[in-house]
């Protein structure tokens, strides 16, 4: 036991020169002196090799250690935790905070918003509608009933477990639904994503956006559509860009137009996005089908309109200089930060 009593004065010693500060120091001293693999545990695992008549006192020495012991780990956390808010009062909170990285608008929400903002300046409303629509207004509603083979130039994504219900293929959905209120006039742009089960390259991709145009109303002819679309071209690309129409077909306007702008990535002298022709087409027109009016219960005698659709990607791939599409939802910072301070 002798032995025994000398290991514990030495250890009351180390104890109290123990030299640690701070709140590390004072959980180091715990687990090396107070806890379950510790020193006062090792001493309590000795007491099975005393005599049963020397155990009592024993305890009661070893008891008497593990107070004291226990009496400077309170000591050692209430030094540690005055350290800390001495450090803490020590911050200087009038100095300026860290600086955080100012990011940018994604090109695509800042062609959007460019393209809108022209349209509204000739009093056209914003419209919004859902992304995953019905047939109805997705198709037949604009002149496409089943088995009609213009779908097949609009082949979607369908829900597999209703496939009444699909991506919707044109922000045309939204037409239809406002149609249907029965407010007239109607002058609206839709903007948002639309889906379609297209090949990925350069210049296409299986999700998009488009902005749509709609205007409804008595005497809307053809002259009133172009020279509407002529406003947001010079508006968007300048006077020095070229335009022109060509006669197209879509089930839901007549007559129907495509119109291209010249090539502003090579000025006319061709290239992988006009496939060198020149020219790069940027929307499709036309007079509103008496069929998707009456789908709507307005009578084509008395009211007619146009309406157009653009993709948002294209024109952004003209205004900002970009060759490849697919840069758009790659999501790589080298290429989005270049638009930091860009509107």
């Amino acid at each position: 036991m002798e032995a025994l009593l000398q290991k514990i004065e030495a250890y009351r010693q180390e104890i109290n020169d123990y030299a640690g500060t701070g709140a590390e120091a004072a959980e180091q001293f715990r687990i090396t002196y107070l806890g379950t693999k510790g020193l006062i545990k090792n001493l309590m695992g000795e007491m099975k090799h005393l005599p049963a008549d020397r155990k009592k006192e024993f305890g009661q020495i070893l008891n008497d250690f593990k107070q004291f012991t226990e009496a400077r780990y309170s000591a050692l956390k209430e030094t540690g935790s005055n350290g800390q808010q001495s450090s803490a009062a020590a911050i200087d909170l009038s100095l300026p905070g860290d600086t955080i990285p100012v990011g940018s608008r994604h090109p695509i929400s800042m062609m959007r918003n460019r393209i809108v903002s022209i349209f509204q300046r000739l009093g056209f409303s914003v419209a919004e509608g859902p992304e995953i629509e019905d047939d109805w207004h997705n198709f037949t509603a604009l002149n496409l009933p089943e088995y009609h083979p213009a779908r097949d130039m609009q082949d979607t994504f369908y829900i597999s477990t209703d496939p009444a219900w699909l991506l919707r293929t044109h922000t045309s959905n939204i037409q239809i639904r406002e149609m249907e209120k029965g407010i007239l006039p109607l002058r609206i742009i839709c903007p948002g994503r639309v889906y379609r089960n297209e090949t990925i390259s350069a210049r296409s991709h299986c999700f998009f956006h488009q902005v749509e145009g709609l205007y409804i109303d008595e005497n809307v002819s053809f002259a009133d559509l172009k020279q509407t679309l002529y406003f947001f071209v010079k508006e968007m690309y300048g006077n020095d860009v070229s335009v022109r129409f060509r006669p197209s077909y879509f089930p839901f306007t007549e007559p129907s137009a495509e119109m291209d702008i010249s090539c502003q990535l090579c000025k006319g002298k061709g290239c992988n996005v006009c496939k060198y022709t020149g020219w790069l087409e940027i929307l499709g027109c036309g007079m509103v089908h008496p069929k998707v009016l009456e789908h709507c219960n307005i009578d084509p005698a008395k009211y007619t309109g146009f309406a157009f659709g653009m993709g948002v990607e294209r024109p952004a791939l003209l205004k900002y200089g970009i060759n490849d599409i697919r840069l758009f939802s790659e999501n790589d910072v080298r290429f989005l930060k270049q638009f930091t301070g860009v509107v």
